[in-house]
């Protein structure tokens, strides 16, 4: 059914291309610049040539009708000039050489990451193009931002909807209320009537969002206002709360309330493709100012990391790899460090989030290739789908390292949601890992000196991955321009034995062992295992072949017996599976008589289950 749905979108793509009218139509250049050369970093190594960096801003619209747009939240209620167009404007920075001539024909188009990002000169020559996409970014004198409209109902009312606002080690009376990264929300509250949401402080939470200690603060107890000059209750503020008693930074809170009138976020995916369109296929914009660098570019290329990489990821998925007209935007992209799909078309979106509690990213398919997600219940798709049936798909180099396996949960993307085997990954799909790296790689080079990082994490690694990617990028570009072959994928996967297990989850640590005693022969040890087994020496000892009811009731002989069946909050574990352990391990010291030596330590018992989590056997 998806891939029927897919097909008829081509077809009315294909069908309505010469009436399509979404497009870059002004082109606004405020500052032109000359940058000279530096000098090669590394002696005999290419000089770049000189290079003119020009920047200013793009104007464009979007028809709400063509099916290349449609699928934009939120399009068809966003306001509409008089020839019922939406409208937007970003800002650029392009660098070209100085010499056209002497340019690559390759457009790099380098996705900024928050507004953050410029362009930059190469010494391939490559043209190179950042711009603003993300709406609610806060413009400041150096990123790159763009102005979309916010929807509104028909009858021109507020569309409003729910959101949930998190504050952390925040002290005094009054918190702004502010999106992931520190940006304030965009989003103004529908109304100041406290007893309209919801406000509460919890002591912890868990990585799952279950919090204990938590109290409902009661609605006449905080307002929407800043107390910062006036006491409680304050001066009204729908971009503030204020607290009656003051804030604890060792608390968590969480305001769950009413907002109105949301931007229209995804029409930066259509900004993007409209103005990369510009810029590689037009002469001149409406107004006749002249494409810069018109003439000169043959292959398009993106790249973007973290953030920018998922924006590639969704961009892709969404079908925006094609204009208006039906022309390929990127033959070539390279998604880094990034493993889920960016959350911003959507109502109420925060593009600006990672992975954090309640941010979106991993619903949609993260893998390129289709695999059916039966354990969510939503059929087969992969990231695609849609470019394949336009046949607008691009090349893709994927590049990541451990700490995203780690901290962004990129396995998910290589195994999909039951990990049970690999999900191969396409023909025009290259994938690639840096093994043992930080997020973006470490600085390179080694020091003597104790370096640190914040919030209990490990020392700063300096092992980099810039290199790498460098190395990977010249033969990136070599595959789009002239079809040389890339290097072989490499990345951990299940099949190799590379990709690693779970996490293991909280239980009870045991430990089950056994070994050949003189006297006694085979002996099979049960007891309390991890740290406990040197502190407390709880163990229990029994001869190899003592049944299954006989384990259990030594079981329930040691002194931490209690923690079996739940103490002090925690789940009772399943008792009978470490007995089958134990009746394994028997098993095989009697009829394997080379074994010297068994040792399970820890045996991780919940209650469902028992594993293993590390394991040792001498044998003769």
């Amino acid at each position: 059914m998806v891939k029927s749905v897919f097909a008829a979108v081509a077809f009315v793509l294909v069908c309505s291309a010469v009436t399509a009218d979404a497009r870059v139509t002004r082109l606004e250049i405020v500052k032109v610049e000359r940058v000279e050369p530096s000098a090669p970093a590394v002696p005999g190594a290419p000089q770049t040539p000189p290079y003119e960096r020009m920047s200013g801003k793009f104007y464009g619209e979007l028809d709400p009708a063509d099916p290349r747009n449609a699928l934009i939240t939120d399009i068809q209620l966003a306001t509409r000039n008089a020839r019922g167009k939406v409208e937007y404007v970003g800002t650029f920075s392009l660098m070209k050489p100085l010499d056209l001539s002497r340019a690559s024909g390759v457009l790099l188009y380098s996705v900024v990451n928050r507004g953050n990002g410029a362009a930059s000169a190469s010494p391939e020559g490559h043209i190179s193009l950042v711009s603003g996409w993300q709406g609610d970014v806060v413009p400041s004198a150096t990123n790159q931002t763009i102005q979309v409209p916010r929807a509104r109902n028909a009858d021109g009312s507020s569309i409003t909807g729910p959101l949930v606002i998190r504050i952390l080690e925040q002290s005094g009376n009054t918190a702004a209320l502010t999106i992931p990264r520190a940006t304030p929300s965009p989003y103004p509250a529908a109304t100041l009537d406290t007893t309209k949401a919801t406000l509460v402080s919890a002591v912890s939470e868990s990585v799952t969002g279950v919090k204990s200690g938590q109290v409902k603060i009661a609605a006449s107890d905080w307002a929407f206002a800043t107390c910062e000059k006036t006491p409680f209750p304050g001066t009204p503020d729908p971009a503030h709360i204020c607290l009656k008693n003051g804030f604890n930074p060792a608390l968590l809170y969480e305001l769950q309330y009413t907002v109105k009138d949301p931007l229209v976020l995804g029409i930066g995916f259509a900004a993007t493709r409209d103005l990369n369109s510009f810029f590689r296929y037009e002469k001149k914009d409406d107004a006749g100012t002249p494409n810069p660098v018109a003439g000169a570019v043959r292959w398009g290329i993106s790249e973007g990391s973290s953030q920018s990489g998922t924006f590639l990821r969704a961009f892709i998925r969404l079908g925006f790899n094609q204009d208006e007209t039906g022309r390929l935007v990127w033959e070539g992209s390279n998604p880094n460090i990034a493993s889920r799909v960016l959350d911003m078309n959507r109502r109420f979106a925060m593009p600006g989030g990672a992975v954090d509690t309640y941010e979106l990213g991993a619903e949609a398919p993260v893998w390129w290739e289709d695999w059916n997600d039966a354990p969510r219940g939503r059929g087969t798709s992969g990231l695609l789908d849609r470019c394949r049936a336009t046949n607008s798909c691009p090349k893709i180099m994927e590049t990541f390292g451990s700490s995203e396996i780690w901290t962004l949960r990129a396995s998910f993307m290589l195994v999909g949601t039951d990990a049970k085997a690999d999900i191969p990954i396409p023909d025009n799909v290259r994938r690639y890992y840096f093994a043992g790296v930080t997020h973006g790689g470490g600085r390179g080079g080694f020091t003597t000196a104790v370096t640190r990082n914040d919030e209990c994490q490990l020392a700063v690694n300096p092992s980099p991955s810039a290199p790498m990617r460098a190395a990977l990028m010249e033969s990136f570009v070599g595959w789009v321009t002239k079809g040389t072959a890339m290097p072989p994928s490499r990345y951990p996967k299940i099949a190799d034995g590379m990709l690693v297990e779970e996490m293991a989850p909280r239980g009870v640590e045991l430990i089950v062992g056994g070994w050949r005693d003189q006297q006694w022969g085979p002996v099979l040890m049960i007891g309390l295992g991890g740290i406990w087994t040197e502190a407390l020496d709880d163990v229990r000892l029994m001869p190899a072949d003592t049944p299954h009811d006989g384990i259990m009731a030594e079981l329930y002989q040691l002194k931490g017996a209690r923690l079996l069946d739940g103490f002090r909050g925690s789940e009772p574990v399943n008792a009978r599976a470490i007995a089958d352990v134990g009746m394994s391990v028997g098993a095989l010291m009697r009829s394997r008589p080379e074994i010297t030596e068994i040792d399970i330590n820890p045996l991780v018992a919940t209650r469902d289950r028992v594993l293993a989590l590390d394991a040792l056997i001498v044998s003769t």
